[in-house]
């Protein structure tokens, strides 16, 4: 399933109208980029919620210029990792969501999510997984020393950055590279790859559930 973005990457394969939920902790930028996609009839799908869990995240002004509902489940308000998880499961079925999208959530999440929604949660990590998992992929890059890093769309599995790629999108390193350098070119691809990565995962999830059923 792991397909290498190249520059002049334009148009998706065709796929099934999705109905899709977000999980975003932050400034929401993919989030934007997958909901621009959307309008600009790229990625054929609908964006049913934001969950947010830090209040004031930008993402929530967002999620209102493109006219999604988003909901606050603040982490700090609940007792466990499967409590807060059980609550995002709740609302998502709520609002109908068939695909969870990860656009930097910054939270482990537990069987209770992934099992409710098995092999339909996509994750965005800033690095050519399987190389630098976890937190600080970027620092991490940089004090290995590596030419080329990059970024990674995988499906979510209890194991942290351990899923089965969908895209990759590979960014050089230049020298003297800054953190923050860096990581501004990363999530410039990481805006480009996350739409198609949604679609190529539907059209697999389809050609898998035939599979199946044959």
């Amino acid at each position: 399933m792991v397909a290498l973005i190249s520059p002049d990457f334009a148009e998706f394969p065709p796929h099934p109208r999705l109905k899709i939920g977000v999980m975003a902790s932050g400034s929401g930028s993919n989030f934007e980029a997958i909901a621009q996609s959307i309008q600009d009839g790229h990625l054929n799908a609908e964006i049913q919620v934001v969950i947010y869990n830090n209040p004031g995240a930008k993402v929530v002004d967002r999620a209102n210029r493109f006219g999604v509902p988003s909901v606050l489940l603040n982490h700090r308000e609940f007792a466990s990792r499967e409590d807060l998880d059980q609550a995002i499961v709740d609302t998502l079925k709520q609002h109908s969501v068939e695909w969870v999208i990860m656009a930097g959530w910054m939270r482990i999440v537990t069987p209770v999510l992934i099992e409710a929604f098995r092999d339909r949660i996509l994750n965005i990590h800033p690095s050519l997984l399987p190389s630098f998992k976890g937190n600080r992929a970027v620092d991490q890059a940089l004090q290995a020393g590596v030419q080329i890093t990059g970024c990674t769309v995988h499906l979510v599995v209890p194991e942290v950055d351990s899923g089965k790629i969908i895209i990759q999108a590979a960014v050089p390193v230049i020298e003297g590279d800054t953190v923050e350098a860096l990581q501004s070119r990363i999530h410039a691809q990481e805006h480009r790859i996350y739409p198609a990565a949604i679609a190529i995962a539907a059209i697999h999830s389809v050609t898998d559930d035939d599979r199946h059923q044959s």
